[in-house]
């Protein structure tokens, strides 16, 4: 039972920085209309990223349902413990964005949804889920490559928040670059306003369960690897 609470304490606190962060970032560009908001934005989410997932990747490091049911599809969570990461992602966002609507004036709040995103009316919806789920893969792929992968490079979250950073500098403007469902849900249950919610639950769930069954069944070796496979060295009897 306390290894669960402190899987819950993690996710909660790490989910809840980034809703916090990332929402009080764009509440700001809109507030000063800030000249590169989008480039303010990205790196808001990506350092608030980089350093709650590395504070908290010894305990678990997901802070995104989508990121723990890849892991659970990859086989790498129990069903039960999944659960508690994604109920207290979902806890972390939600009373993030409560925080921000009791910081922020009422008015910013309800033009910019407290942080949440949209879709751009140039989308479709399929055209959204699909830009989601690419952003998403990316991210669940580094996630795997960088914290997963035993014989990963020890950056911690960096690299983690470096996609993000890229994901919304490139789909930003089109879906509010979410990858992460928590991220998008607590926003918008404060807020009042769900419309999207589908697009952002589907895509990120698609992406990252595909780039970690991909990443796990691909390149994370189970055994040792066949001597056919390693270095080519000559026989010792070869003439």
């Amino acid at each position: 039972m306390r290894d669960s609470w402190r899987h819950f304490v993690a996710e909660f606190v790490g989910t809840f920085a980034l809703v916090f962060v990332g929402g009080a970032a764009i509440m700001i560009a809109v507030q000063t209309q800030a000249p590169n908001a989008l480039l303010d934005v990205a790196v808001a989410h990506g350092l608030i990223l980089a350093i709650m997932v590395t504070a908290t990747m010894r305990i678990s490091g997901h802070l995104n349902p989508a990121v723990t049911l890849g892991f659970l599809a990859a086989r790498r969570i129990e069903p039960v413990m999944a659960v508690v990461y994604v109920i207290a992602q979902l806890l972390g966002a939600a009373l993030a964005a409560y925080a921000l609507k009791a910081i922020f004036p009422a008015a910013l709040a309800q033009t910019t949804r407290l942080g949440g995103q949209s879709v751009s009316l140039d989308l479709s919806t399929g055209q959204a889920i699909f830009a989601e789920a690419i952003a998403t893969f990316f991210l669940t792929f580094a996630v795997f490559g960088t914290a997963v992968d035993p014989k990963a490079p020890k950056v911690g979250g960096f690299a983690i928040g470096l996609v993000v950073t890229a994901d919304i500098l490139a789909i930003g403007p089109l879906t509010g670059a979410s990858m992460n469902p928590a991220r998008s849900f607590g926003p918008a249950v404060v807020s009042g306003v769900l419309e999207g919610q589908m697009i952002y639950w589907i895509g990120p769930i698609i992406g990252s369960v595909i780039a970690a069954v991909l990443y796990d069944q691909l390149f994370l070796r189970r055994g040792p690897e066949p001597v056919d496979h390693g270095a080519v060295r000559p026989r010792e009897n070869a003439v």
